[in-house]
């Protein structure tokens, strides 16, 4: 006998995964723990093949060591192959490219895959076409759904904690913020690099569940505009998601748009800022996009600053991506990005099955398109700039802007979120007045909550 249930709609089903993600109304654990059992299933198959491959030959040396030296071998001869490339020897080079590409895969362990993405750099540099790949790579990725975005966004939350600590300690600064002051009735964030939207389904379930009904909520969101005719049609999408998410949770909403290349352009009367609302500004890893004063003598970065701390939030929440390899020099830069990028490509091979299709899409079209970025573009042309939190701290203090204590509170929730659910190389610490993430002792992400200094 049929059931005379309907089948969902593409929508509903569309629906249904949005919420389970960036509700989390899907058991985190659960989804930790099946990476944790495809990664055991793939381990077992690989001692097996390798069993029976092996014809009983007693080995030599261990499969630890082999794999440790070849690391060692692979960034020695990317390194040596920067040094050929920024002196220009073009024979050197292309022979050290050479024995790259024989060891390294888009397929094959986390070195090996470093190895390949960074030897694409090296080779579109050697041409002179890496800003011609990374704008082709960036229109690619306008033609993405919000769908398979979607399904990489929940690979990585299932993976590693950065991006669930990161919207965890924004929500809570956030919820903390606008429920301590007169004017909590009304909330104004101000949203600089929003992307899809995904931070705020979450904080706006939780405004909807708030003691005295939920606030008047309005979110400005900022973004670079997309290359094609359709420049600003994934920011609007964002707050079509938002606007039905806040309709569904009984939330009075306000969604307003600004899509320019040029953050350092908006002015704060841009901002329709309100002195009755609570206003909050929160960037999480974008300003490493700007150019600083290397580039341009009136820095960008230090004109967003200034436009900020003249808008005057309650709290600025800054995530900063903690990096060396926003340097001038090439292979200065090279060497620094090449830590940097190994350690995530290690987080995916530790924590993801090989063959899994989002890893291989995250690192193709968000790591790999950065590292071409990095690698082979110059001038304005290069937008991966990462400062340390050190240098960060600096700039945010000259800029006028005094920084915020942690929440104790918020620091222990994230601490056993971490260590509840993820791997145990992860790292998650604190610095003065920041959050700090890494892996394997490398710290790649740090948090902090700012304010404007009435001293200024």
């Amino acid at each position: 006998m049929q059931s005379a249930v309907p089948a969902p709609s593409e929508e509903t089903i569309r629906s249904d995964t949005f919420d389970e993600v960036l509700l989390c109304h899907g058991d985190r654990r659960a989804a930790v723990s099946m990476l944790r059992e495809a990664m055991q299933s793939g381990a077992n198959r690989s001692a097996s093949s390798t069993e029976g491959s092996g014809g009983g030959k007693p080995k030599t040396r261990g499969k630890k060591q082999t794999e440790e030296e070849e690391v060692v071998d692979l960034r020695t001869l990317l390194v040596d192959c920067a040094e050929a490339v920024a002196a220009d020897d073009r024979s050197a080079a292309n022979e050290l490219l050479k024995q790259i590409r024989k060891s390294s895969s888009p397929f094959g362990d986390g070195s090996q895959r470093v190895a390949h993405c960074f030897a694409d750099g090296l080779e579109a540099r050697l041409a002179g076409t890496g800003c011609q790949i990374y704008r082709s790579l960036s229109a690619k990725k306008t033609k993405t759904t919000t769908t398979d975005i979607l399904k990489s966004y929940q690979l990585c939350l299932a993976a590693c904690p950065f991006e669930r600590v990161s919207h965890f300690y924004s929500n809570r600064t956030i919820l903390n913020a606008t429920t301590t002051t007169e004017k909590s009735a009304r909330v104004h964030i101000i949203d600089f690099g929003i992307g899809c939207g995904f931070q705020w389904p979450r904080l706006i379930q939780r405004l909807s569940m708030r003691g005295g009904g939920p606030p008047r909520l309005r979110i400005t969101g900022i973004d670079v505009p997309q290359p094609g005719f359709r420049p600003t049609e994934r920011i609007e999408e964002a707050g079509r998601r938002l606007a039905d998410y806040a309709r569904r949770f009984d939330v009075p909403f306000e969604y307003n748009a600004i899509a320019t290349p040029k953050w350092e352009a908006i002015g704060v009367e841009d901002l329709g800022i309100d002195r009755e609302e609570v206003l909050i500004v929160n960037c999480l890893y974008r300003l490493r996009n700007l150019v600083d004063e290397t580039v341009a003598a009136d820095s960008p970065r230090d004109r967003v600053l200034e436009t900020i701390r003249r808008a005057k939030p309650e709290v600025f929440v800054h995530g900063v991506l903690n990096g060396a390899y926003g340097a001038p020099f090439f292979v200065t830069r090279f060497r620094e990005a090449l830590f940097h990028y190994s350690a995530l490509f290690d987080v995916l091979d530790t924590n993801v099955p090989r063959e899994d299709a989002q890893r291989l899409a995250v690192e193709r079209e968000v790591l790999g398109r950065e590292a071409i970025n990095v690698i082979s573009c110059e001038g304005p042309e290069r937008v991966e700039r990462p400062e340390s939190y050190k240098q960060w701290q600096v700039r945010n203090l000259r800029a006028g802007f005094r920084q915020l204590p942690l929440s104790p509170e918020i620091v222990k929730s994230a601490r056993d979120e971490v260590k509840g659910c993820y791997h145990k190389d992860f790292v998650i610490d604190e610095d003065g007045r920041w959050l700090l993430q890494g892996w394997k002792g490398r710290i790649i992400y740090a948090l902090s909550t700012w304010k404007p200094d009435k001293n200024d």
